[in-house]
């Protein structure tokens, strides 16, 4: 006999709601994946056109004994905003160091409470950061200061870029805070357990095999 009309009702409504959970976390994970490589390709770029301009600063003093005079200057720029984008990438890739030796040992309750706490304190960290940067770059334009080298830069400019980077981690970080505290608030201890908790080194040793394949595969086409 087929089931009445009434028990199937649950059923589907409870297939429906999967259904569309799955397409939620695809969207969400290519948004993440999107955001990532932006961020990566950034990175990537500026260090590229650094490493150029340093070539280019060596082979002028070696060959026609003349300098730029403002590589030094430009790499302490590029380092500043790298640093703050390898601060958004780590964070996604849940890269950023925890001490953890304890933690995987821990009911799994306690787990996803410190995992909770953890992203709370660094969004916090990246709003304080970024707040902190921004008086500095408002006491730089009401002093009109200059970086005390040959260009003479005007450090408005570097400290701008630098506090926009703090920015877009700062953002990342209270989106993924926010998220955990959904998770909290609809008792989705998984969630906070899969998306919050340091990585493994199965993970890890998982994502490196992956990887290396992936460069196989390349070399090899």
């Amino acid at each position: 006999m087929n089931a009445p009309a009434n028990d199937r009702a649950p059923l589907a409504a409870g297939k429906n709601s999967e259904t569309a959970g799955a397409a939620s976390g695809a969207n969400s994970q290519r948004l993440k994946d999107r955001v990532e490589s932006v961020l990566a390709t950034v990175f990537g770029a500026i260090f590229l056109g650094l490493a150029a301009i340093v070539c280019v600063e060596t082979l002028s003093r070696k060959i026609f004994s003349f300098s730029l005079q403002g590589a030094d200057e430009l790499g302490g720029y590029v380092l500043a905003l790298g640093s703050t984008l390898t601060f958004s990438l780590a964070l996604m890739g849940r890269a950023h160091i925890r001490v953890d030796v304890v933690h995987e040992h821990l009911p799994a309750r306690l787990q996803a409470a410190l995992n909770l706490i953890s992203i709370v304190a660094l969004a916090a960290l990246g709003v304080f950061i970024c707040w902190v940067a921004t008086q500095v770059l408002m006491d730089t334009l009401a002093y009109d200061s200059t970086a005390p080298t040959p260009w003479a830069t005007p450090l408005f400019y570097p400290q701008l870029v630098w506090v926009i980077g703090l920015a877009v981690f700062a953002a990342i970080a209270s989106v993924y805070a926010l998220i955990a505290i959904g998770y909290c608030i609809r008792g989705r201890q998984d969630r906070l357990l899969s998306d919050f908790s340091p990585k493994s080194t199965k993970e890890e040793l998982e994502e490196e095999l992956d990887d290396l394949a992936q460069r196989q595969e390349e070399t090899a086409s």
